[in-house]
C-alpha cells in the first residue's frame, strides 16, 4: 500500500492544487499518523497502520526548523505563496498549536510578508477557545465538512472519538465568515462494499444548507488525487464537481473545485 508520511516539522515546498507554492508545516511525528479522523481516502493511510513512535515536535523545534528553511529559501530566491499547516494528521491536536501559530506569523512577517499562513484542519478542536482564537488569526482557516450525514461521516471520515456534526457546524458559524469550508467529493465503494458516492442531491443539498448557514468566505471542493487506503474509491468527475460549484455560486457563495 502506497502512503505519504511527511517529514517533520517542515517539508517542501510543494505545489498545492489549491494554494500554490506551499511550504508545509507538520506538527505531528515524522514516523506515523496522529489524527482524530481515520478517513478511508487519506493519503497517509489508516491510523492503525502508521502508529508513531516518535514524539510531537516541540514548539521550539518547529520555530527553529521553520526559520532555517525560510532563510534558505530567501538565499535561493524561492518565494512561498503560503505556509501550510498540514502533514501526518490533525495539526490543531498539538498542545502548543496556538503558540506555534504566533511564532509562524512572526517569522512570516520577517522573511516573506506577502505569504499567507494556512491551516488544513478537520475542525474537531474548533470548540477549544485557544484553537478557535488561533485559527481566527491565520490568513486561510480551511476546515473540513464533507457532509452533514452522520452515517456517511462514520463510514468515510471515521472520527476516532465523539463527533457531533451539528456542534461542528455551530463552531464553523462562530467564525462569522472567517473560514474556508473544504469538502471531499468521491465515488466508488469501501473495502466492505458500501457505496460512498456523495455527489448526488441526497448529500449535496443538505450540505449546502449547512454551508449557507455557516456563510464562509469560500468553499473549496475537491476529489481524491493519490492512492487511497480503501482500494475501490473513485474520483468525482469534473462535471459533478462543476455542478456543485454552480449550485454554490447560484446561492451567492464563493466556490471553486480542484480536480
Amino acid at each position: 500500500m502506497s502512503t505519504v508520511i511527511y517529514p517533520s516539522p517542515i517539508f517542501g515546498p510543494v505545489h498545492s492544487r489549491r494554494l500554490g507554492v506551499s511550504l508545509g508545516i507538520n506538527l505531528l511525528p515524522a514516523d506515523g499518523k496522529f489524527c482524530t479522523f481515520d478517513c478511508i481516502y487519506c493519503e497517509c493511510g489508516y491510523n492503525k497502520d502508521h502508529r508513531p513512535k516518535l514524539k510531537l515536535p516541540t514548539r521550539e523545534e518547529v520555530r527553529v526548523a521553520l526559520e532555517n528553511r525560510l532563510i534558505k529559501m530567501k538565499e535561493e530566491g524561492v518565494t512561498p505563496d503560503v505556509l501550510t499547516f498540514a502533514g501526518n494528521g490533525e495539526p490543531t491536536a498539538h498542545l502548543h498549536f496556538p503558540e506555534i501559530i504566533e511564532d509562524t506569523l512572526a517569522l512570516r512577517d520577517r522573511y516573506f510578508p506577502k505569504a499567507k499562513v494556512s491551516v488544513l484542519s478537520n475542525a474537531t478542536f474548533i470548540c477549544k477557545p485557544e484553537v478557535f482564537e488561533a485559527l481566527n488569526r491565520v490568513d486561510n482557516n480551511i476546515l473540513k465538512l464533507d457532509t452533514v450525514d452522520t452515517d456517511y461521516i462514520r463510514k468515510v471520515d471515521r472520527p476516532t472519538g465523539q463527533y457531533d456534526v451539528n456542534r461542528i457546524i455551530e463552531g464553523l458559524k462562530a467564525f462569522k465568515g472567517n473560514v474556508i469550508v473544504q469538502t471531499m467529493f468521491l465515488k466508488g465503494r469501501t473495502d466492505e462494499g458500501e457505496d460512498v458516492d456523495n455527489t448526488s442531491d441526497t448529500y449535496v443539498l443538505p450540505w449546502m444548507e449547512a454551508v449557507k448557514a455557516i456563510a464562509p468566505r469560500q468553499v473549496m471542493i475537491y476529489t481524491i488525487d493519490r492512492e487511497t487506503p480503501d482500494k475501490a474509491l473513485r474520483k468525482a468527475s469534473h462535471e459533478e464537481l462543476d455542478r456543485i460549484v454552480t449550485l454554490l455560486k447560484e446561492a451567492g457563495i464563493n466556490a471553486g473545485a480542484s480536480y
